[in-house]
């Protein structure tokens, strides 16, 4: 855990995947064709309390959708990727924009398409529910499933390796 701990003090961008990490990858479709997502407020709180201590949020996702438009807007995430298969590429673009280097992003993702992002990061994350042929490219894997408390677990781990969990804490008087 020490070396993770090492990689995630350096961290100061973290990029999502949305299906399947800041949801449960299901896509409810009603008739008219209009998609709806559930995300876990748990998570979303957790993001909100990364971004107060200056690390940055980002989405990279395959798929368009308002709906992530909507939820990313509400979390104050400005970095929003959508409709890009390509992750690698837009990944890199964050990075430039950013002036990053892949050293200081970690990456969370759970599908084969996010694999080439997690090689390039440097802390690659995949959610505990995510294929074996992806968790093996990952340096660390949550405990919680996608869309279930997994953000979370990676938001609190950023801020315990940078020593900015205590004083989020204190927020809420713990």
């Amino acid at each position: 855990m020490k070396a993770i701990f090492e990689k995630a003090a350096l961290i100061r961008l973290v990029v999502f995947d949305v299906d399947g990490v800041l949801t449960d990858g299901s896509l409810y479709l009603g008739d008219e064709g209009q998609e709806y997502k559930a995300f876990y407020a748990r998570d979303g709180l957790g993001l909100k309390l990364l971004q107060a201590t200056g690390v940055i949020i980002g989405v990279i996702t395959a798929r368009n959708s308002g709906v992530v438009t909507h939820r990313m807007q509400s979390l104050g995430i400005e970095h929003v990727f959508q409709g890009r298969l390509d992750k690698l590429s837009a990944f890199k673009e964050l990075c430039d924009i950013l002036q990053l280097a892949p050293q200081q992003v970690a990456y969370v993702g759970d599908d084969l398409v996010d694999v080439p992002v997690m090689l390039e990061a440097g802390l690659a994350i995949a959610v505990a529910d995510a294929p074996d042929l992806v968790l093996k490219y990952a340096h660390w894997q949550t405990q919680a499933a996608g869309g279930r408390g997994a953000a979370r677990e990676v938001c609190e781990l950023i801020m315990q390796a940078q020593g900015t969990w205590a004083e989020q804490l204190s927020r809420f008087g713990i």
